[in-house]
């Protein structure tokens, strides 16, 4: 049997992390240092692509729009997770709780799709690379990133619409560090079975079709270098696609152990959370920078120009 049916709630109570007593200030430096530079170095990719036109590509120009998802995924959680910690105080807003879960579901699910778009760049690239100029126009690129921009939009505000209907319990407490939509169903009075359709449906589609379009991508591009194999040209395809397939595999893995792999939220859930939603987004700079030898070029570039100009 259900809790008691509370009809309006103005706030939640986030759990947060189980930091032990005493641990509150090494644990909000640790994800201060972590959430500054997953902003600045996400921000210096852009930076540098919008800078040296020999970044003008289309694997760039996707990579300079997961970097801003990227942001935005972090700034979602947390900043508030931070405030928590140093205020020692739990509750979030009603509506603050709402807007979260919405960017939440929209950064995250923008991340899938452009992972998937920069998949398909990959495969043009090496499986058709005298007509990658050709297929990989500046229409298809911007229409491709307006679209995953669209769909994420809608999805997240469908979820968000079939939440809100919701009644919730007098029991308020999010054993989370952040408002999870699953999380949030657990606690809701009323009849759930909706939404679990919509999510099983309409979320399962929306996770597995990108997921498809990874492994279609990279399975063809095994099969079209294994047909000639040779060094150089394992070599040459590592470079151009091992930056983001380590970064692929981070995100899913992350994501599968998370929504697919538990069956209820512990601490090792809330680890496999806080590597999806906080540590992945910091990697990427570190991952495209230092595997990237045109990012890396364009960085000694820019740095000899501030030396330069030093008095």
């Amino acid at each position: 049997m259900r809790p008691e049916n509370q009809s309006s709630v103005s706030e939640f109570l986030l759990l947060g992390l189980p930091i032990q007593p005493g641990q509150h200030g090494v644990f909000f430096s640790l994800f201060l240092g972590m959430y500054l530079t997953t902003v600045l170095g996400n921000l210096l990719i852009i930076l540098l692509i919008r800078l040296d036109s020999r970044l003008h590509t289309p694997m760039y120009f996707f990579l300079s729009y997961l970097a801003f998802s990227d942001i935005s995924l972090s700034s979602v959680t947390v900043p508030k997770m931070l405030m928590n910690i140093q205020t020692r105080r739990q509750s979030i807003s009603y509506m603050g709780c709402i807007s979260q879960l919405y960017f939440f579901i929209l950064f995250g699910t923008l991340d899938n799709f452009l992972l998937a778009v920069m998949a398909y760049d990959r495969y043009v690239a090496i499986c058709h690379p005298l007509h990658y100029t050709t297929i990989m126009r500046e229409g298809l690129c911007s229409l491709l990133v307006a679209g995953s921009w669209i769909l994420s939009c809608v999805h997240g505000l469908l979820h968000t619409l079939l939440l809100v209907r919701l009644s919730f319990c007098t029991d308020i407490t999010i054993t989370h560090f952040f408002c999870d939509l699953t999380v949030l169903l657990k606690l809701s009075c009323s009849d759930i079975s909706l939404n679990e359709l919509v999510v099983f449906t309409e979320g399962g589609v929306l996770f597995f079709l990108p997921l498809g379009m990874v492994l279609g991508s990279y399975m063809r591009i095994g099969t079209i270098i294994l047909r000639v194999p040779s060094t150089k040209r394992l070599l040459r395809a590592f470079s151009t696609c091992g930056s983001h397939l380590f970064v692929v595999s981070l995100y899913y893995g992350t994501t599968a152990t998370v929504y697919f792999f538990s069956s209820s939220w512990d601490s090792k859930d809330i680890i496999a959370s806080v590597l999806y939603a906080i540590v992945t987004p910091m990697l990427n700079p570190f991952i495209y920078s230092l595997r990237n030898r045109d990012i890396k070029q364009v960085l000694a570039m820019c740095v000899n120009r501030v030396n330069f100009f030093r008095p």
